[in-house]
């Protein structure tokens, strides 16, 4: 060892010993990977903060998209309905045309009676077409079992003309929509003792 201004060298082998702390140092062992651990896990943390603003970002943008789905799905539902009436009420305006001509010539003092019928008739036979081409159709109830799926019964009528529980006579006509009933149609049942 060499002496140099009063204080002594020490040469120390850095890999096996570390020197002694002098006044005022802290001991203990000195961590050289520590700053670099505290960097990657800086690093590592920036990069989970990132993903998730990424994520929250993108479930916002999805939940905007899947709002905008549905307000247009909920338009288009509406759209479908208004252009689905429309098509119905043209098949009505003809009829609509031919009444306003019948009520015209039913004015008339010249006309005859027998031609006001013959265009009520015509008007009748257009509306039940229109009805019709769009899938409504009339339920057949008298002389037909009573069946309460499809029938009201307003009044039982004790008769031997009709079979027992069969419709004597119709006083509202019922509709169906393809399969589906529109109105049940009001009808009087017989009532027949001997069966």
């Amino acid at each position: 060892m060499a002496k140099g201004n009063g204080k002594t060298e020490v040469n120390l082998d850095l890999d096996r010993e570390l020197p002694a702390a002098e006044d005022g140092e802290e001991t203990g062992p000195i961590s050289i990977t520590g700053k670099a651990a505290d960097d990657s896990a800086a690093s590592e943390t920036e990069k989970l903060k990132a993903e998730r603003d990424a994520l929250l970002d993108r479930l916002a943008r999805l939940q905007a998209e899947f709002d905008n789905a549905r307000k247009r799905a909920v338009r288009e539902q509406q759209e479908f309905r208004e252009f689905a009436a429309a098509d119905v009420i043209k098949n009505f305006l003809p009829i609509l045309d031919s009444f306003e001509r019948a009520l015209k010539a039913g004015g008339d003092s010249n006309s005859n009676s027998n031609d006001f019928r013959n265009g009520i008739e015509l008007i009748y036979r257009q509306f039940q077409d229109a009805l019709q081409k769009i899938g409504v159709q009339p339920i057949v109830s008298v002389g037909q079992p009573f069946d309460p799926r499809v029938h009201e019964a307003v009044e039982m009528v004790d008769t031997t003309e009709v079979p027992d529980h069969h419709v004597l006579d119709e006083l509202q006509r019922g509709y169906k929509y393809k399969e589906r009933l529109l109105r049940p149609a009001m009808v009087r049942v017989a009532r027949n003792a001997r069966g």
